[in-house]
């Protein structure tokens, strides 16, 4: 067992939680600063989308999770800004990051698609790193297990589900990382991530114990069936023309200078 609280300063407890997702954004904001130079994405440009989207993401993961537990936060409505101790839904930061990141590229004039591409690996990276604060808070753990891997909750062996998802998530970050360059179609990277992550999120999600639920349904495995056939539905309809469809519309560059004012 690790505290959660890393350290005090005059008095104010700093969880591991809140240190693991601000190094988790840290690296996030460098790696997808590297990827957007690649992409012909004027740094500016980026950073001022990123201070829109990064908010959104925030405020949204938090407002997800404060929803489905109401009964609680109805009473204690001091804690729902409380979110260093942890209670933040990836798929209400998705939802919530994607609408930011629309409404912020049509302000500034940027390529929306190729703005995903470049934040989804960083994205993925900040999930693995993230979960591992699941870990130190005894949250987002499964169903009992005899594996040899299994960790001890409460003095029961159960399934490290916050360990799956680190693993895949960081196996999605290496994977997007080698198809960034590649992806013939500006979009294709984030919606690699979408089905890449929703079906593995579906299977663990199966494992855990602490599920968001809509009625009998796991909500995470309701919105992966539904971000895993959007995706693969976008894939096929913006890539459905093969390589005449690629040549007809080649891959946009992002402008390289922003004009000012």
């Amino acid at each position: 067992m690790i505290d959660p609280v890393a350290f005090t300063i005059f008095g104010w407890p700093i969880r591991w939680y809140g240190i693991l997702i601000s190094i988790a954004f840290l690296l996030g904001v460098a790696i997808a600063s590297r990827l957007a130079k690649k992409r012909g994405i004027d740094s500016e440009a980026l950073w001022s989308i990123l201070l829109i989207v990064i908010p959104a993401a925030i405020v949204g993961a938090r407002l997800y999770y404060v929803l489905f537990h109401w009964s609680y936060y109805r009473e204690v409505p001091g804690a729902i800004i409380a979110t260093w101790q942890g209670g933040l839904a990836i798929h209400g930061g998705l939802l919530f990051g994607l609408a930011g990141l629309v409404l912020a590229c049509r302000h500034y004039r940027e390529n929306v698609w190729q703005i995903a591409d470049v934040l989804v690996a960083p994205l993925a990276l900040g999930q693995a790193i993230g979960r591992w604060g699941n870990f130190i808070n005894r949250e987002a753990y499964g169903t009992a297990t005899d594996l040899p891997w299994a960790i001890s909750i409460d003095g029961e062996m159960r399934h490290p589900t916050f360990l799956y998802e680190s693993i895949l998530d960081f196996a999605i970050f290496l994977l997007l990382l080698l198809f960034f360059p590649r992806a013939k179609k500006e979009g294709n990277v984030f919606l690699a991530y979408l089905v890449l992550y929703s079906a593995g999120r579906f299977f663990i999600e199966g494992l855990r114990t602490d599920s968001l639920m809509l009625g009998p349904l796991r909500a995470a495995q309701v919105m992966s069936v539904v971000l895993l056939l959007l995706g693969l539905a976008l894939l096929f309809w913006r890539n459905r023309g093969g390589k005449k469809a690629d040549e007809k519309n080649p891959p946009t560059k992002g402008r390289r200078k922003r004009r000012r004012a």
